[in-house]
């Protein structure tokens, strides 16, 4: 499985709106500066990501993103499923809707792929956003908010 820039750029940008919540509304122009995105790109994925009800949005001279939610209780698997869609490696054991072949009850394999669907959903759901701040201060004590993922 290999993610698209969507998951990895959305993870970059949520990540640095927790960083920067107490500030208030973050513009999108700022978390693009700072994380060297494109501004229009962004747009697109935070469309997705109020969507899913994972930021708020507010328009105007002051108006940007907040997190809907503490740090603590967005995980990076809620950030990739918005983004994403399922994170199953193939479509027939996907959660939401699976795509059954004619196969699927005497498929042998299928139980290799719900095991790789289930240890990659455990471990994105068990990182919050608060694991990456609390992940990025010990990094980087002294440096600028700049960070790599």
């Amino acid at each position: 499985m290999k993610l698209s820039t969507k998951g990895r750029y959305g993870v970059k940008a949520m990540l640095d709106l927790a960083l920067h919540n107490s500030e208030g509304n973050i513009s999108l122009k700022s978390i693009a500066e700072r994380q060297e995105l494109s501004e229009n790109y962004l747009e697109q994925l935070f469309a997705s990501l109020r969507k899913a009800g994972l930021v708020k949005s507010m328009r105007g001279a002051m108006g940007g993103y907040v997190l809907s939610d503490s740090p603590e209780n967005i995980t990076v698997g809620s950030v990739l499923r918005a983004l994403e869609g399922s994170l199953a490696p193939v479509s027939c054991v996907c959660e939401d809707v699976a795509t059954e072949c004619s196969r699927y009850e005497c498929c042998v394999t299928k139980m290799i792929w719900e095991k790789m669907r289930d240890g990659v959903n455990q471990v994105v759901d068990s990182i919050s956003l608060q694991n990456l701040i609390d992940e990025y201060h010990k990094l980087n004590k002294d440096e600028d908010l700049m960070f790599f993922i």
